[in-house]
């Protein structure tokens, strides 16, 4: 539904907020209705005022829509854009972005804002929010059409009210859809069902040209490739239907202890290779010493009716781990799913929420995975990860993730490790240093035959984004200068 044209009054408590009317190209700024420039500076009068499309929803450029778009979850990189689109309909996103691509104005989707490095951020340019598009549709058979704003958690809400559910989730589910689909979306199902991209069966896309497309795996494929994992180089995702599967009604979610590297992760390897739970992940946490030693190995089994009833000897046959310190819990699917709601909470009243995050996301070949999960575990002590920090280290089936824009190593299990960093956003020094820190160890990792998982804060140059995307590079690279030309879409990312 478009948005009611009063709104255009209301947002952000100003009660006759300027309505953008145009763009100057001669200064390249938008000008609003009481003649100001956006930037405050009068405009003189001027025949070159370039009329804005109609739109259902409302573009912004006062200073409270332009910093929050100029900030992420990260609070590292901040860019400035020019204006927000704030978009009432599909329509609103197809006009915004033909209008900027005349006037060579970049232009970056944002969802949830939960980029670490200023991905979805644009200096002087036009940042589309996507999270007015959340509409849920009905379920259909083993599917669900949603917008690209749309919360994981809201589409889980819904799939399970007809006893179906997304088959792989982000542990954090209050992302959206697009964003997620943008980047890969893993989590502790992958080994099962692959990434959130190889869940997808269709996609409504917008091109960098201004076009409004359905693409599938049977229709415009090359584009469909490209938009799945393509970090929004080619089109920004509006829609996106959805696989669905049978939803357990409880699940029985085990912590199994380690204090060996090698075990725990052979264990980890032996779980996801037999296929014996639903989800398996690991965490990694300082000992007294403040050494990254204390591994825990979490594994979930689904029950009726996705599954049998959880047979604790059956399941843990054969693992390694302290049964002393084993904790086992039955929990409904949904709250499992919502596990980190309370700690997240916690984390926003306490302020470290809107702390820096500098994270460090990588993949590493299962091969040489322990030594390399070693050297950099070594490099840690608690001020590298944080208050609120964890370290994740858990492994995927590469065999399930057949999508080519999500780049995995040359090897049947690799593992993701993630440094989900915190520290003072003031503190530039550390956030510096943390930073270089990430590159040092992206770089062991590449050289090991691993690769990032592109979330985190890597310094990135597009010679590196060149050697990542590796034998994908030439489709990605056709499908941008087929479906952007002219190169307007997420320059956030760096990648051409």
């Amino acid at each position: 539904m478009p948005l009611e044209p009063t709104r255009r009054n209301a947002l952000h408590g100003f009660a006759a907020m300027a309505v953008v009317i145009g763009f100057d190209p001669l200064n390249r700024l938008w000008v609003t209705d009481d003649g100001r420039q956006e930037g405050g500076a009068r405009r003189a009068a001027s025949d070159t005022l370039e009329a804005l499309p109609p739109l259902d929803g409302t573009l912004l450029v006062d200073e409270a829509s332009l910093a929050a778009a100029a900030d992420d979850y990260g609070h590292i990189v901040h860019r400035t854009p020019s204006a927000v689109l704030r978009p009432g309909s599909v329509a609103d996103i197809v006009a915004m972005v033909r209008y900027c691509n005349a006037r060579g104005l970049k232009v970056a989707p944002r969802g949830q804002g939960h980029t670490t490095y200023g991905q979805a951020q644009t200096e002087g340019g036009l940042v589309v929010e996507t999270s007015p598009l959340d509409r849920i549709g009905q379920v259909s058979g083993n599917t669900v059409t949603v917008g690209a704003g749309a919360l994981w958690s809201s589409v889980a809400k819904a799939t399970l009210a007809h006893g179906l559910t997304p088959p792989v989730f982000t542990d954090y589910i209050e992302l959206s859809v697009g964003g997620t689909l943008s980047v890969g979306g893993l989590g502790g199902q992958t080994h099962r069902h692959g990434s959130q991209l190889d869940t997808v069966t269709e996609l409504k896309v917008v091109t960098g040209a201004g076009e409004l497309i359905t693409c599938s795996p049977t229709r415009r494929a090359d584009l469909f490739r490209a938009v799945l994992g393509g970090l929004g180089q080619c089109a920004i995702i509006v829609g996106a239907t959805l696989r669905l599967v049978t939803a357990p009604e409880t699940v029985r979610h085990y912590q199994l202890p380690y204090s060996d590297l090698e075990t725990f992760l052979a264990d980890q390897r032996r779980l996801v290779t037999e296929g014996r739970f639903s989800y398996v992940e690991g965490q990694v946490s300082a000992a007294e010493d403040g050494s990254f030693t204390t591994y825990v190995l979490e594994a979930v089994a689904y029950g009726p009716p996705a599954g049998p009833a959880p047979d604790d000897t059956q399941l843990l046959a054969g693992l390694r781990h302290d049964p002393a310190g084993a904790q086992i819990a039955d929990m409904g699917y949904y709250a499992f799913l919502d596990r980190l709601a309370a700690g997240v909470a916690a984390l926003k009243e306490a302020g470290l929420w809107d702390w820096a995050h500098p994270w460090l996301n990588v993949m590493l070949p299962g091969d040489s995975a322990a030594p390399l999960a070693a050297s950099l575990l070594q490099d840690l002590g608690p001020d590298d990860v944080g208050p609120g920090g964890v370290v994740l280290l858990y492994p995927l089936l590469r065999e399930r993730l057949r999508q080519p824009m999500l780049r995995t190593p040359d090897d049947p299990v690799p593992y993701l490790m993630s440094v989900l960093r915190a520290c003072p956003p003031g503190d530039t020094a550390t956030v510096d240093r943390l930073l270089a820190a990430n590159r040092t160890a992206y770089e062991t990792v590449r050289d090991s035959g691993g690769l990032q998982y592109p979330v985190g804060s890597i310094p990135f140059t597009a010679a590196d984004w060149r050697d990542h995307f590796g034998p994908a590079w030439p489709q990605l690279a056709a499908a941008r200068k087929c479906y952007d030309p002219r190169g307007v879409l997420t320059p956030g990312q760096g990648v051409f």
